[in-house]
């Protein structure tokens, strides 16, 4: 097992363990290595110091021969993500589908669409797009109601 020290692009630094040098490159190539702050799966190897023994002491006096003992047992399996998070993640994309499925994405004519029927203008109707930091301001200013959905995991959206 290879330890790395890990880094997102968004410079969160963390830490994860591999089988090998090649089962890193393999899974952060197909997005299944990802930053546990931010879920980036832009993910790199930071720099690291090697674990040199040193030379310089001497030679170390051999160890004393142990009784055999029982074989090691199997390294328990490591949990990337524990059962709340799972869970949180499974209530997120159920989320995400119910919106999808029950409203009409009105892409970046979020604001507009939300004050138009806010202001009678068009058929109430459950819609769902994009919204610049500004656009919400002038939402929550104008007494329109609406929530930010969040993230949906896995993704950059």
């Amino acid at each position: 097992m290879i330890r790395y020290a890990l880094i997102c692009d968004n410079a969160h630094a963390f830490e994860s363990w591999f089988s090998t040098s090649a089962g890193f490159e393999d899974q952060a190539k197909r997005g299944l290595v990802t930053c546990p702050v931010c879920n980036s799966a832009k993910v790199e190897r930071a720099i690291m110091a090697p674990n040199v023994a040193r030379t310089d002491l001497g030679p170390k006096a051999p160890a004393p021969a142990a009784a055999p003992s029982a074989p090691a047992p199997a390294p328990a399996p490591v949990a990337l993500m524990s059962e709340k998070e799972k869970a949180f993640r499974e209530m997120v994309t159920a989320l995400h589908r119910h919106v999808r499925e029950s409203a009409e994405h009105v892409g970046e004519r979020f604001a507009e669409e939300a004050l138009k029927i806010h202001h009678g203008e068009t058929e109430e109707r459950a819609i769902y797009g994009e919204a610049t930091p500004d656009d919400a301001r002038m939402l929550h200013e104008e007494g329109v109601e609406f929530l930010p959905l969040p993230r949906l995991p896995g993704s950059g959206n």
